[in-house]
């Protein structure tokens, strides 16, 4: 039968976000020791395969486990945040229980519809992607996020804890810019939860408050990162957008790396903070005295439409065609609404966010980051989202 391949052995068969980690560690750049489990792997033999898998990778070791499909990390689509990810799993009952979810989110209603809207292909009956799964041992990070390279920068977010606060949205995230080996522009989050691993998987916390407004990362942490981006740029042959860890130890890791499909706003991480690289959000305030809200500029371009608060999933129902998003934070859950809105306002999230890359890939105006937007949008009819300037204001 088939069975598990070393991650250092990943090719684009088993898709290419395991080729491309296994490429990444046959260059002897640090990537965590993993494993791959093919697509034909019957699930019947699952069980077999992953003891196996945990004798390799150490049998106490928590593992996250990732999807790899074939139609995901690409240099058009990233699919970012639709298929399945189990952080902190342990033992081979959970990690064949992890496995088995990652499997069959090809055929959920986020990567399905997600699909639709990326390829112009309908939702129903078009074939789901092959899956094959990455189980990598987890990097308890002291901090984590993403980079983006491309454009003469490099533009770093992070926050406190697993990649899972930035990438998901959840947190406004330290940001820092790297041209030519300097860091020149520096924006300090506001990072008020965090995830780290639990007994169960994971569990999300508060960040004390002396933390919150704390970088998670000096220069020096930034200016490494930066160079392993560029790194993995040059070795891939172009810009990249990489999910990174840091550890206790201070230790760098590269947990993903793929095309950016879509680049950042021109100029946008720079114009947003301006020359102010201290301790301070370094931005013009969210609610300014001509009412015009002001976030981050995550995906340019211009909309209007009525603002339509969603709280949540029971909400989903009251969306309308042509509607500006308005909400907390986006799930991956809530990738349906993408193709239907005019526009997305947030009131976390970062530039290198699952929401922000989602949002450029379909090309609509979002603006991320604006602190109570859900309150103050909640009665105001027609609102014009400016996802260059990364305002929200009433026509």
């Amino acid at each position: 039968m088939d069975t598990v391949v070393p991650l250092d052995a990943a090719t684009a068969a088993h898709g290419a976000k395991a080729a491309g980690l296994g490429a990444l560690r046959r260059a002897g750049l640090p990537v965590p020791v993993g494993v791959v489990v093919p697509p034909s792997l019957e699930d019947v033999d699952l069980r077999a395969a992953v003891d196996g898998a945990l004798d390799a990778l150490g049998r106490r070791s928590a593992v996250a486990v990732r999807s790899s499909a074939t139609d995901e990390d690409g240099p058009r689509a990233s699919a970012a945040g639709q298929y399945e990810t189990v952080l902190g799993v342990t033992g081979a009952s959970d990690v064949v229980a992890a496995l088995l979810a990652c499997r069959a989110s090809a055929v959920g209603p986020r990567v399905t519809a997600y699909r639709a809207a990326t390829s112009g292909a309908p939702a129903a009956g078009t074939p789901a992607a092959d899956v094959a799964v990455v189980v990598q041992r987890l990097v308890d990070a002291r901090a984590a996020g993403v980079l983006f390279t491309g454009g003469g920068r490099t533009v770093v977010e992070g926050s406190w804890g697993l990649g899972e606060s930035v990438v998901q949205g959840t947190v406004d995230p330290d940001r820092w810019t790297v041209v030519a080996g300097r860091v020149v522009e520096h924006r300090t989050g506001d990072k008020r939860t965090r995830v780290d691993r639990s007994p169960g998987g994971t569990r999300t916390r508060d960040v004390p408050a002396a933390d919150r407004d704390r970088p998670c990362l000096d220069d020096d942490a930034v200016l490494r990162l930066a160079a392993l981006g560029r790194q993995v740029a040059d070795l891939r042959g172009g810009p990249q957008d990489v999910e990174w860890a840091v550890d206790d130890a201070g230790t760098a890791w590269l947990l993903q790396a793929r095309p950016v499909t879509a680049a950042l706003p021109v100029d946008r991480c720079e114009r947003e903070i301006g020359p102010d690289r201290g301790a301070g959000r370094g931005q013009a305030p969210a609610h300014s005295d001509d009412g015009v809200l002001r976030g981050t500029g995550a995906s340019g371009g211009r909309a209007s439409g009525p603002a339509r608060v969603v709280r949540g999933p029971d909400d989903f129902g009251a969306v309308r065609p042509g509607d500006v998003l308005v909400c907390r934070e986006t799930d991956p859950a809530w990738t349906p609404l993408f193709g239907v809105v005019a526009a997305v306002v947030t009131e976390t999230g970062g530039l290198l966010s699952h929401a922000a890359i989602v949002a450029r890939e379909l090309r609509l105006p979002a603006v991320l980051g604006v602190p109570a937007a859900t309150d103050a949008l909640r009665d105001a009819g027609a609102v014009v989202v400016d996802g260059d300037a990364g305002t929200v204001a009433r026509p």
